[in-house]
Order: structure tokens, then sequence, then C-alpha cells
């Protein structure tokens, strides 16, 4: 029975994992004494794998939602714009999941590699570190947001009138994480983190639910409330929290590899009420709490309340999430630096594990140095997401286009005659690259312009003055 070294970090799979980062290839079906002892795993059912995909979507993108919905011109435009986006974000995922059957992939690298080759690989292992590295800056960021909301409610006179270091912005955020994040980071394997998603779900969900009942509860009257987009280029503004909020297209290949009953059919049910739960739970939320401060409202919904009893609770939940899902987007960034390290030089397995631990370590250390420090002085979330939400339209339109339309191509090269379908797909796929360029582009513009103007500090409408 095989044994395959591992270089870097092992995503959890359908197979099982041993202690030293190795992965058994072959299911074990019995051993003898010169065997490795493995419990064999049956894999999730279709109900509980739409659960693990509603807890990779949903996230930071919910907070910086109803803004969005202002900037694309209120909530019908933003509604249309969604409605339009998704159908590409669901059919994106449909066709990871037929790409991935075709050499039974278990990570989205490894989809791209079998169907474009290592140079695409490349260039998907480079857009999953930048993302994770933005997304993990987001994190922090997000923390300082909740810490300075805590305070303002549970402390303010200290806070305002003293300003003691130990509450400043950057403090709470350094300290705090190097306490709650850091020691997350470099364990090699991040198992026992799946049971703190249970409570990140629930956080969420929280959120969802306070929005709501804050919106029909007696409130103060919103500010201006926007009916139709200044220009048509506006509607535009929505698509990269759009894409931010529900790319969980990097997660969904290894899900959908632990599936007990891995086939289509069965995946096609995961996806269907994973979407529908995240597009009750965003469009919800955006909407309603758009309408409730209209442009009153900031980048990070939560800063728009007033911070009371149920609010508090909102910000410790949210605050407990990021701290256990930075360490899987580090874990996420550092595995796909590990992969453009070893192609970059050319190593072999074996001469990855060289030094392995310590590049791990130092490794560790300045990512999570490197997004403190912008953490602390980028202003607020919706700076980073709007430049993230470019690059998770890598993810969701460019990388499953070039999949499908390189299996189509190679199944009209075979020789053999085929189906109109396979020519659909073709020119399908074609349409999806198209669009995800022009959204690519339009988008990682318009955030770039965006951040060129300068952004101010995101902070609640309840400050120390009021």
């Amino acid at each position: 029975m095989s044994i395959q070294e591992k270089s870097g970090p092992v995503i959890s799979s359908r197979y099982s994992t041993i202690e030293d980062g190795s992965e058994e290839l072959e299911p074990i079906l019995g051993s003898d004494s010169n065997d490795t002892q493995v419990k064999v795993q049956t894999g999730s059912g279709w109900f509980g794998s739409a659960f693990l995909v509603v807890n990779a979507a949903l996230g930071a993108g919910l907070l910086n939602f109803p803004i969005a919905y202002h900037q694309a011109g209120g909530v019908v435009s933003a509604v249309l714009v969604q409605s339009f986006f998704l159908v590409f974000v669901i059919m994106a995922l449909m066709i990871l999941g037929y790409c991935s059957d075709i050499k039974k992939c278990n990570t989205y690298q490894d989809v791209v590699n079998s169907v474009c080759g290592p140079k695409a690989q490349l260039a998907c292992a480079v857009s999953v570190m930048l993302y994770c590295f933005g997304t993990c800056i987001t994190f922090l960021i997000i923390i300082g947001d909740q810490w300075e909301l805590f305070f303002l409610q549970v402390a303010k006179t200290l806070y305002c009138d003293s300003s003691p270091i130990y509450m400043s912005r950057a403090f709470i955020i350094a300290v705090s994480s190097i306490v709650f994040i850091l020691p997350l980071c470099f364990p090699r394997r991040i198992d026992f983190l799946k049971y703190a998603s249970v409570v990140g779900v629930f956080g969420i969900m929280y959120v969802v639910c306070l929005v709501t009942l804050k919106y029909f509860l007696p409130h103060d009257p919103p500010g201006s409330v926007t009916t139709s987009p200044k220009s048509w280029i506006d509607v535009f503004l929505v698509v990269p929290d759009i894409c931010f909020a529900y790319q969980c297209h990097v997660s969904v290949i290894p899900i959908y590899s632990c599936m007990a009953k891995r086939n289509l059919k069965e995946f096609s049910k995961t996806v269907s009420l994973a979407m529908v739960i995240c597009i009750l739970t965003y469009t919800g939320t955006a909407a309603l709490g758009y309408l409730q401060f209209g442009d009153n409202i900031t980048n990070d919904i939560l800063l728009s309340f007033k911070p009371d009893a149920a609010v508090m609770v909102a910000v410790v939940l949210i605050a407990v999430k990021t701290y256990t899902t930075y360490p899987i987007l580090c874990f996420c960034g550092k595995a796909a630096f590990e992969c453009i390290w070893s192609m970059c030089w050319r190593m072999s397995p074996e001469e990855a594990l060289v030094k392995e631990k310590i590049r791990h370590i130092a490794l560790t250390l300045f990512w999570f140095s490197a997004t403190l420090m912008l953490s602390i002085f980028i202003p607020n979330i919706g700076v980073v997401i709007q430049i993230l939400g470019a690059f998770a339209a890598v993810f969701i339109f460019i990388f499953p286009g070039m999949c499908l339309l390189k299996t189509m191509q190679n199944k009209i090269e075979s020789g053999e005659e085929q189906p109109k379908k396979v020519h659909f797909l073709k020119a399908f796929s074609i349409v999806f690259l198209i669009v995800g360029t022009f959204i690519f582009g339009l988008t990682f513009s318009q955030a770039i312009m965006k951040d060129i103007e300068g952004a101010k500090p995101d902070s609640s409408k309840f400050t120390c003055n009021n």
C-alpha cells in the first residue's frame, strides 16, 4: 500500500490523513502488521455539505453588503445586478464540480492543473495567495471595528476622555490577534477549527436576525434612500461585493471531494440549498439594513446601530468568528505559497521537505506581521473588499471558464463526433471568459480609482462626540 509524501500543508479530503502530513491514497479495507492504521472516512451527505459551503461563503461580505446597495443605486438595481451574476456564480460551481470529476481532483488548484496545465496552476496559486492575504487583512480590520464599538458602549468615558493606549485601535488589533490568532496559524492541521465554524455560522445568523428585527422595530428615520443609480456604470459598484460575498469556489472542491456520494446530482443539491440560504441571508440583510439607514449607512453595518446590548452580542460573535476564520485563510494562502515556491524552484516533494519546518514558521510570522501592519493603516473594509471582489471574479469567472473551454475543446479534438451540447458549452465558456475579464478589469479599475481619491476611516456614528 503506497504512501505519497506531501511537501505542503494537506487540506483534508475524502482520503484519510495521517499525522505526519502524508496522505493515504487507497481506501483501507484491511491491514497487517506492516500497514499504517488509518481510519476510513465515509464522507458527508449532500445536506451536511451544503452547510459547509454556506460556512465558506457567509462571512465578512455580509457586513459590507448594505452599503454596496447604496453605491449601486438602491435596492432594485442592486438586486437585479445580483440576480444576473448569481447565474454565473452557480454555473461556475457546477463547472468546477464537472471538471474535478475528470481526474477526481480534491483542490481548486488541482482542477486547474488537470485541465489547463501547470502554468495555469501557477497563476491560480498566485491568485489564491493574494486573495487570502487580502481577506486576512479584512478580518483584522473587522476586529478593530468591533472593539471600537465595544469600548464606546461599555467604557465610553474612559475611552473618550483618557484614551489609554490599551484601548487604541492599533494596540487592540495587535495584542488580541497575537493572543487569539497567531497560535492557531502554526499547526499543520486545522481539523480542530471545524467545531468553531458552528459558532461562526451562528454569529452570522444572529446578525441577520438582528438587522431584520431592528428594521421592523421603531427606529430613527433613515437618511436619503437612493432609488436609481446616478449613472449606468454605478450598478457595477455592487459587483465586487457580490463576488466577494459568494466566493466559495476555492473551498467547494475539497468539500465536494469529501461527499460520500461524489456525483453531480448530489452536488447540485448541495449547491442549490447553499445558494438559497446565502441569497436569502445576503439580500435580506442588505435590503433591510440599507432601507433602515439610507445614506447614513457605514461600510460595516454593525457600526450603524446604536450600540445596545443586542448589538454588543453581535459584535462579540462577529469577533469570535473572525478570530477563528483568519487561520483558515492563512492556511490556504500559505499552501498556495508552498505550491508557488516548489514550482518556481522546480523542487521535488523530497527536496521541498528540506528545511520545510523552518520555512513554515518563517512564512507564518511574515504573513501574520504583514497583514497586521496593513490592517492598522487601511481605514475600512470597503477599501479591501473592492479589490478582493475583483480577484474573487477570477475564481468565479476566469478559471472555471478556462477549464470548461479546455475540456470541451479536448472533446472536439478527439476526432469523435460530439453532440451539439459540447459545442454549446464551448461557446458558453467563451462568454464566461469575456464576462469575467470585463468584470475583473472594471471592478479592479474602480477600486484603484476609489483608493486614489482617498478613503476615510469608517467608524460608528455614535462616537465620543455623541
